[in-house]
């Protein structure tokens, strides 16, 4: 691990087990997780060679928690600073659910710089919320309720985080692993992080994407629904949707096999 400083001068905490890796790919985190939720997508990718990157977004993980810098034009920047420090270019730019509408917004503000391939695994996009210009996604009411529950007992929401995360059955002790992630985070971070779901609109990002674009996404998913999956294979060009039938938002795990095989087709494409 090394402690990279952030545009705003916050420490960001960056894994980069293989830098001589020739294929480069940066995978952001999504909420209220770290970077230890891509395990075992880091170890296949070491396996064939790749540079792989992760990151603890502020607020998670081992990267420091400031009081405030939780929108996504914030965290988007956290991410633009871990790409020019270790000089990232053609790169593959991967997030999960929040972490995908952090790694869109970056694809606008940024201009995408260094992204040669983006992967979108059940992102929490263009909207997290529905608005009534925009009707996926979860009511606005639901978000506070869940910042209430994250205010007055953390430990139940983490619970029930790890048991909504994924579908298909896993045993206890990686739903408890799951757990134990999401509690290592500022509770300050996860309240706020949690109103940039709410309030944030990406729609505009998903138009500044311009590269090859694989979207992952469970059509069990309680937490971003699938037809927002659908709603971003229509409005990014060059982009192929990736069902997984028997997935929730765990996209990443409920089916592991199968996942990683498709996400190292696209990665070596």
């Amino acid at each position: 691990m090394q402690l990279i400083r952030g545009i705003d001068g916050v420490k960001i905490a960056v894994y980069d087990p293989n830098p001589c890796g020739k294929r480069e790919v940066l995978m952001v985190h999504g909420w209220p997780l770290s970077a230890k939720m891509y395990e075992y997508q880091e170890r296949l990718l070491l396996e064939h060679g790749f540079r792989v990157v992760t990151m603890d977004l502020p607020g998670f993980g081992r990267s420091d928690a400031p009081a405030c810098g939780y929108s996504y034009d914030c965290l988007s920047d956290a991410v633009y600073a871990v790409v020019k420090s270790l000089g990232l270019c053609r790169f593959v730019l991967v997030g999960f659910s929040m972490g995908g509408a952090i790694v869109l917004r970056y694809m606008r503000r940024h201009r995408g710089y260094g992204v040669r391939k983006l992967a979108l695994l059940a992102a929490a996009a263009p909207r997290f919320t529905c608005s009534p210009d925009f009707p996926l996604g979860m009511e606005p009411s639901q978000v506070d309720q869940l910042i209430e529950e994250i205010e007055t007992d953390r430990a139940r929401f983490s619970e029930k985080f790890s048991r909504q995360l994924l579908y298909t059955p896993h045993s206890e002790a990686v739903l408890n692993w799951f757990q134990g992630i999401s509690e290592e985070a500022s509770q300050n971070a996860t309240i706020r992080t949690a109103c940039s779901l709410r309030n944030e609109d990406g729609r505009k990002d998903l138009e500044s994407v311009h590269v090859p674009t694989a979207i992952f996404h469970g059509k069990q998913d309680e937490v971003v629904p699938y037809a927002l999956g659908e709603y971003q294979h229509q409005h990014i060009p060059c982009s192929e949707l990736i069902p997984f039938e028997k997935s929730g938002h765990g996209v990443f795990y409920d089916e592991l096999e199968r996942f990683n095989g498709e996400f190292l087709r696209f990665l070596l494409n």
